[in-house]
C-alpha cells in the first residue's frame, strides 16, 4: 500500500489488536462490559471488530481492483476464486483444529460429524467474493445502488419471513431455519444455547455491503488524495451514516448477531470517523511513531495472526500436566497463578491476561516484519 495511506494500515492493525484483546480474556466469566458482545440488540466496542475488519478488506480491495480491471475478467476470476477458497478452507481447518482431542486419558482424532461449517474466516471469504463481483461488474455507481438494495431486501425478508410480531429475536429470526435446512444443526454454532449461527447464510447478505462500503471509501480516498475536502467529506458522510443507522434502529434494531442493515450503516459510519481521525493525525499532522508502528505490524499479517491466535491455544490445551490435585495446561496455569492473583476484582486479572496475549502476538508479527515475512493468500 502506498505510504501516503499508511493510516489505513494502522486502522487494519488496530482492528486486529482489538480482536486479540476481546478474544483472549483470562476468564470468560470476568470481563469488563465494553469487552463483551451485546447480549442481543445494541453494540459494544467489541461488536465493532468484525465489521471494521470487513471494512478494511474493502479498503484493500480498492487498491487492487484497478489492476484486475486492466488485466481483464480472466485474471479477476482466477484471483478471487483462489483467495475465496483458501480463506474459506483455512476457516474450516481452524474449526477442526487441533484435529485431536482428549477422551479420558487418551488422545483421539476429532471427527467431522459436528464440524461447524461457517465462521469468521468463512464469512470474510464469502463477503470478499461477492463484494468483488459487485464492484468489478457494477463499478462505483452500480455497487452503491446494489448495496442499498441488499440492505433494504434483507430488512424486508427479515420482517416477512421472521416470526410474526417478533422477527428480530433469537427464536424469531428467519435465517436460523435456512441454516438448519442447508447446513444441518450439527454443523452450526450453539453458543447461544441452541443452534444459531451468528455467521449464518442469511446474515452474510448485509455483511457483503460492509466490504463494498469499505471499497467505496478506499476508492474515494485515492481519488481525492490528501486534502481537507476529502477529510471533511469523509467525516460528514460517517456522521450521516451513524445518524441513519440510529434512525433505522427504531424499526430494525442494531444487532451484530443477525447483522442488521442498521448495524451495517452504524458501524460503517464509525469506521469512517475512525479512519478520518487516523488520516488527520498521521497524514495531515504527521503524528506517528511507536504507537502507529505497534499497530502497523499487526496490519501487515492480519490473516496469519488471526489463525495463530485461534490455533495456538487449542494446541497448548493438549499439553497437560499436574498442578496440585488438578490437571491443567499452560494457559489456564498462567491465568490462575500469574494474572488472577493480581486483584480481588478478577476482571483486572482477565484484562491483564488479554494485554499480555496482545504483547506476545505482537512480538511474533514484529519479528516477521523485521524479516519481511508476510503471509498472504
Amino acid at each position: 500500500m502506498n505510504q501516503r495511506y499508511y493510516s489505513l494500515d494502522v486502522f487494519r492493525g488496530a482492528t486486529v489488536a482489538l480482536m486479540i484483546l476481546v478474544n483472549n480474556p483470562g476468564s470468560w466469566g470476568h470481563i469488563y462490559s465494553p469487552l463483551e458482545h451485546a447480549t442481543w440488540h445494541g453494540c459494544t466496542p467489541t461488536d465493532l471488530v468484525f465489521p471494521f475488519f470487513l471494512f478494511a478488506v474493502g479498503n484493500a480491495m480498492a487498491f487492487v481492483m484497478p489492476r484486475f480491471e486492466q488485466a481483464g475478467a480472466g485474471l479477476f476470476w482466477k484471483k478471487i476464486l483462489k483467495r475465496t477458497i483458501l480463506i474459506f478452507g483455512i476457516g474450516l481447518l481452524l474449526h477442526w483444529s487441533p484435529f485431536v482431542r482428549w477422551d479420558g486419558d487418551q488422545l483421539v482424532g476429532k471427527n467431522l460429524d459436528n464440524l461447524r461449517i461457517l465462521g469468521v474466516l468463512q464469512r470474510i471469504a464469502l463477503c470478499y467474493f461477492f463484494a468483488s463481483i459487485i464492484v468489478f461488474y457494477g463499478k462505483t455507481r452500480g455497487a452503491f445502488v446494489i448495496s442499498g438494495i441488499l440492505l433494504l431486501v434483507y430488512w424486508f425478508i427479515t420482517v416477512w419471513l421472521g416470526k410474526a410480531g417478533d422477527p428480530f429475536s433469537l427464536q424469531g429470526y428467519f435465517g436460523t431455519a435456512w441454516d438448519k435446512a442447508i447446513l444441518g444443526e450439527a454443523h452450526m454454532y450453539k453458543g447461544e444455547g441452541l443452534p444459531f449461527d451468528p455467521e449464518g447464510i442469511s446474515s452474510t447478505l448485509p455483511a457483503i455491503v460492509q466490504v463494498v462500503f469499505g471499497f467505496l471509501v478506499g476508492q474515494y480516498i485515492q481519488q481525492k488524495g490528501k486534502s481537507y475536502e476529502m477529510l471533511s467529506h469523509l467525516m460528514i458522510s460517517g456522521l450521516v451514516l451513524i445518524f441513519a443507522g440510529f434512525c433505522w434502529d427504531m424499526v430494525f434494531p442494531i444487532n451484530k448477531k443477525i447483522w442488521t442493515s442498521s448495524y451495517v450503516l452504524y458501524t460503517t459510519g464509525l469506521a469512517m470517523l475512525t479512519i478520518s481521525l487516523l488520516i488527520y493525525l498521521i497524514e495531515f499532522r504527521g503524528i506517528k511513531g511507536g504507537w502507529s508502528r505497534f499497530f502497523d505490524v499487526f496490519g501487515k499479517n492480519p490473516l496469519f495472526i488471526f489463525v495463530l491466535s485461534g490455533f495456538l491455544p487449542r494446541v497448548l490445551a493438549l499439553i497437560r500436566f499436574k498442578d496440585g490435585d488438578q490437571t491443567t495446561s499452560a494457559l489456564p496455569w498462567f491465568w490462575n497463578h500469574i494474572c488472577k492473583p493480581i486483584s480481588e476484582d478478577l476482571r483486572n486479572g482477565s484484562l491483564l491476561y488479554a494485554i499480555i496475549m496482545i504483547a506476545f502476538y505482537w512480538l511474533i508479527v514484529y519479528w516477521m516484519d523485521k524479516r519481511k515475512i508476510y503471509v498472504k493468500v
